[in-house]
């Protein structure tokens, strides 16, 4: 069985898929995504912006347009990021992470608060891996995801982001 520590605050500063986080009147952050090519949705069993308890289990449904590759990164609120599905060919349509073959789950633990996980997608087989390292800032986090991408043509790339919150 597998931990999953998820992701924190959000930015995304790519070219093929931008997102704006702002925090409403009542504390909430809201995300928008923008420039979506391939990727039509990412999303917890529960829904965007749901409330999990630490030692619940969560899954992702990932959506595309086209097949390819998703690396599924998590950025914990403290700034600890992680892999959680490293280039897995998905056919088109909608794909639950984690898939039975993976023989893995996703419980959630400790930090409390903003959750955010990151879909990478490529419809060639990427040559490279994410390699996550410490912790990250929004910035940080943004560079490695972009140099992932850099390689391979805007056509053949998206990225798209949710968030949950732990309690």
């Amino acid at each position: 069985m597998r931990t999953l520590f998820l992701v924190g605050t959000l930015a995304l500063g790519l070219s093929a898929c931008s997102v704006t986080v702002r925090p409403d009147t009542n504390a909430n952050v809201q995300i928008q995504g923008r420039g979506s090519n391939l990727i039509t949705g990412l999303r917890p069993d529960r829904g965007e912006g749901s409330t999990y308890g630490v030692g619940e289990a969560v899954s992702f449904a990932f959506s595309t347009r086209a097949p390819g590759y998703v690396t599924l990164i998590a950025l914990q609120s403290n700034g600890f990021a992680s892999v959680l599905t490293q280039n897995a060919y998905v056919n088109a349509g909608t794909t639950v992470f984690p898939r039975p073959e993976d023989g893995v789950m996703y419980n959630l633990g400790e930090p409390r608060g903003i959750q955010r996980v990151r879909a990478v997608f490529t419809r060639v087989r990427p040559t490279t891996s994410i390699v996550l390292s410490g912790n990250y800032d929004t910035a940080r986090f943004n560079s490695t995801t972009t140099a992932y991408l850099d390689p391979y043509n805007q056509a053949d790339r998206d990225v798209q982001e949710t968030f949950l919150y732990i309690r």
